[in-house]
């Protein structure tokens, strides 16, 4: 499935959209090139998932946990070097208790779950610099 976004809000609204379907143990894949818009993605998912904190890019931190309505894991796999380490910061402890949305998921796609959404953020300048294509990939 592909959607369209020419705003900030659209890129919320997709999400918020995609979110009412994502239960427990679910993962959600988001990759794209830098400032493609994963993170608005993500605030938008955490959003329609009841978290009321502010969500932020766990760039630095690798794992934000948040509550809604169950935990909400936000994992940026941007600077991990080897899958192995996700393993060390408790990887299997977030994929059991609650939703993953993974950033940069191409990181460590050798230990992703055959189970999971995969949502590719694609920029195209030559419409306008808000324009997003937005592909939802479900693999089971």
């Amino acid at each position: 499935m592909e959607y369209i976004s020419v705003s900030l809000q659209d890129t919320y609204e997709i999400a918020e959209k995609i979110a009412k379907e994502l239960l427990p143990g679910d993962v959600v894949c988001l990759d794209g090139e830098l400032g493609a818009g994963k993170t608005a993605f993500a605030k938008g998912l955490c959003k329609a998932l009841g978290v009321t904190e502010n969500v932020y890019s766990p760039t630095y931190t690798i794992i934000n946990t948040y509550s809604g309505i169950c935990p909400i894991y936000h994992i940026d796999a941007y600077r991990i070097e080897d899958s192995g380490e996700m393993y060390e910061i408790g990887f299997e402890d977030c994929l059991a208790e609650g939703i993953c949305i993974i950033e940069w998921s191409v990181q460590i796609a050798d230990i992703l779950p055959e189970k999971r959404l995969e949502i590719t953020i694609t920029k195209d300048y030559t419409k306008n610099e808000d324009y997003r294509r937005i592909n939802v990939l479900k693999r089971n």
